[in-house]
């Protein structure tokens, strides 16, 4: 019995009451309060930070296109009564190219590795000697941060520089490929309700801003069309090349007739072996004949095809000088300064003040 009457004492002592915990509140409330200059000298020191690191963060220029995709295939069912006279010829009218471009594959495209080192590769349009990626080499000032490394202070760019594999160089693009993509573009669908596609690029440099998003718009548009319409393309070359096969042999089967005739102008009707000739001749100039109608046919199908497989690309918007500026808010980053370094003060304060109560128990 009075060995627990001794024990119950020390459980209650290792409870925090709702009254000690007020008071405990109470006194980090008025050693704070007490404190109230000191925080107030630190906290302007976090806004001042704040301010100045706001202040040193460039304006950045933001380039935006936006763009419609096209992509009607009305109409292609007509075709398919003329598939069959098109397949006998070895030419498949169906064309498309299926779900290579679904809308997914088009946004995930214009962040590929190949299509943003094809735009850093292209000709900077204000100054033909320059090209893209020289100019964001001087906007970020990449030579600067290269200074201790020779071989990239020498480092020059060339567009053969696509097709010969450098080690160095690649790896140097790489870098910027990767920069790009998460610091600098962003393609999005500002609505999904809509079929819209917007291509934005921000750096500091305006005018590598509004040169890249142009750029990297046409390569894409001009990559997305051409894959689009290559079978059709293709089709359309092979048609053409055997209709004009077949119109020269046909030629030269009139022509042929036309000579047999002049060789032997007056023929002995009692003869008819003298008639044979041109006969055979002119079966081989109505079998071209119809031959050449039937792939003129077909041509123009393929021509309607390959227009029907082109996709329209419609520019909403474009960007126009002068862009649009992403400023750093100043305001924003002063308080976000100030309610850190004062947090921080005062966490500080009252940890030092639960220590030293500690140790004087």
């Amino acid at each position: 019995m009075h060995q627990n009457a001794v024990e119950q004492p020390s459980l209650h002592s290792n409870q925090l009451t709702l009254k000690e915990l007020i008071l405990k509140l109470k006194k980090g409330f008025y050693l704070l309060k007490s404190q109230f200059l000191m925080l107030m000298i630190v906290t302007t020191l976090g806004v001042t930070i704040g301010f100045l690191y706001a202040f040193s963060v460039k304006e950045k220029y933001v380039a935006s296109t936006t763009f419609v995709l096209d992509e009607s295939v009305s109409g292609r069912s007509s075709l398919g009564q003329y598939a069959g006279l098109a397949s006998m010829a070895g030419v498949d009218l169906s064309g498309g190219t299926g779900g290579l471009f679904k809308e997914d594959n088009l946004l995930e495209l214009y962040k590929s590795r190949s299509i943003i080192q094809k735009v850093l590769f292209s000709t900077f349009p204000e100054q033909k000697n320059q090209l893209i990626i020289d100019r964001y080499i001087q906007a970020y000032k990449l030579r600067g941060k290269w200074s201790e490394n020779p071989s990239l202070q020498t480092l020059k760019f060339n567009k053969s520089d696509l097709n010969n594999p450098n080690r160095l160089k690649d790896s140097v693009v790489t870098t910027i490929i990767n920069d790009i993509n998460n610091n600098c573009l962003s393609v999005t669908k500002p609505d999904q309700k809509t079929d819209l596609i917007q291509v934005k690029v921000t750096s500091t440099d305006e005018r590598f801003s509004n040169c890249f998003n142009n750029e990297l718009v046409n390569i894409v548009s001009d990559f997305y069309i051409q894959t689009k319409t290559k079978k059709a393309t293709q089709n359309l070359v092979i048609l053409q090349h055997q209709t004009d096969s077949i119109r020269r042999i046909l030629n030269g089967a009139i022509t042929n007739v036309a000579a047999t005739f002049d060789t032997n102008p007056n023929a002995n009707p009692a003869r008819q072996i003298l008639r044979v000739p041109a006969q055979k001749k002119q079966i081989d100039v109505q079998a071209n004949t119809a031959l050449l109608t039937e792939l003129i046919k077909n041509l123009e199908l393929a021509k309607i095809s390959l227009r029907k497989e082109t996709p329209l690309i419609v520019v909403v918007d474009s960007p126009v000088y002068p862009l649009e500026k992403k400023h750093t808010s100043k305001l924003f980053f002063g308080l976000i300064g100030g309610m850190l370094f004062a947090f921080i003060a005062s966490l500080m304060l009252l940890v030092t003040h639960i220590i030293k109560s500690s140790l004087s128990e």
